[in-house]
């Protein structure tokens, strides 16, 4: 694990795409499987998942672009360089150079995002997406004026204008950090005080600015695509899993959305709240399993 104790059987690295450099955490072996984290992680939020499923799986875990080790640099004043359809081709890409042209992935929240977008404009690489506690960016977008909107501030406030988010987190990024934890997840002390610290360290002025320039793509430009993907017609042709923790209230409906997105949708509801990997890692591993190995 990059800036960590390692997991056993992963190797770490550094591949670089375009001016993108990420860091990856390589282990297991069998078909391969793409593991992308969400805000305002890193990797390391698979520690519990990962040497799991590595046992059937040769597991790729990066840093989102510019997010914790990775590099990269700041996207222009719309998100640019941090769309999800560009992060998607980059971490294809990526994968390509890992020699797996076909590949599973699972994202959680931003990285979900990553990972439907790869199967809307991938399906020839993708064999099947899992994703967990989201609905597209579109659809969230939708539902963000009710009852729930208090805590969807990260959409609105990193896609202000730069330097302002970034000054802001910047000033202070133990307490965004403590607040997201505190209130998101089931429990105050699920996500604990060395995994925290970890997430702090990675809480860098560049990665500051990779977070915000990930919420300005969703505001500016993602929600375009989505609408785009949408009037086509478009729908991910490969299995979908869409996860969910049972405490998530805003999401009952998500199997509802997806519905309109996919062709073949599974469901399923875990325990916990949004940060589904630590939460109820077992629970995942144990959802995921016969859905990755499905023929």
């Amino acid at each position: 694990m990059i800036g960590g104790v390692p997991w056993d059987g992963f190797e770490d690295g550094r591949v670089t795409v375009g001016e993108a450099e990420y860091a990856v955490a390589v282990g297991g072996q069998g078909p391969p499987l793409l593991l992308l984290h969400g805000f305002p992680q890193t990797h390391a939020c698979w520690s519990g998942v990962a040497p799991a499923l590595a046992r059937r799986h040769t597991v790729v875990a990066p840093d989102l672009r510019g997010y914790g080790a990775s590099r990269a640099p700041a996207g222009g004043p719309r998100g640019e360089g941090y769309t999800k359809r560009e992060m998607a081709g980059e971490l294809v890409e990526l994968m390509a150079r890992l020699d797996h042209e076909r590949f599973a992935v699972v994202g959680h929240d931003r990285g979900a995002r990553v990972a439907y977008r790869m199967g809307l404009d991938h399906p020839d690489r993708v064999d099947r997406v899992a994703v967990l506690n989201i609905v597209p960016t579109l659809d969230q977008y939708a539902r963000m004026g009710g009852g729930p909107s208090l805590g969807y501030w990260p959409w609105f406030l990193l896609a202000q204008p730069a330097p302002f988010p970034e000054r802001l987190v910047g000033a202070d990024p133990a307490a965004l950090l403590d607040h997201a934890f505190d209130t998101w997840t089931s429990r105050p002390g699920a996500i604990d005080a060395q995994r925290r610290a970890g997430y702090l360290a990675a809480a860098t002025p560049d990665t500051i600015a990779a977070m915000c320039g990930d919420y300005r793509a969703s505001f500016h430009l993602d929600r375009v695509h989505d609408a785009a993907d949408r009037a086509a017609g478009r729908r991910i042709a490969a299995p979908l899993l869409v996860v969910t923790g049972a405490d998530e209230a805003q999401l009952a409906d998500a199997p509802d959305v997806w519905a309109a997105w996919a062709d073949d949708l599974t469901t399923a509801r875990v325990p916990g709240g949004h940060f589904v990997p630590e939460e109820a890692p077992d629970e995942l591993v144990a959802v995921l399993m016969p859905f990755l190995g499905r023929l």
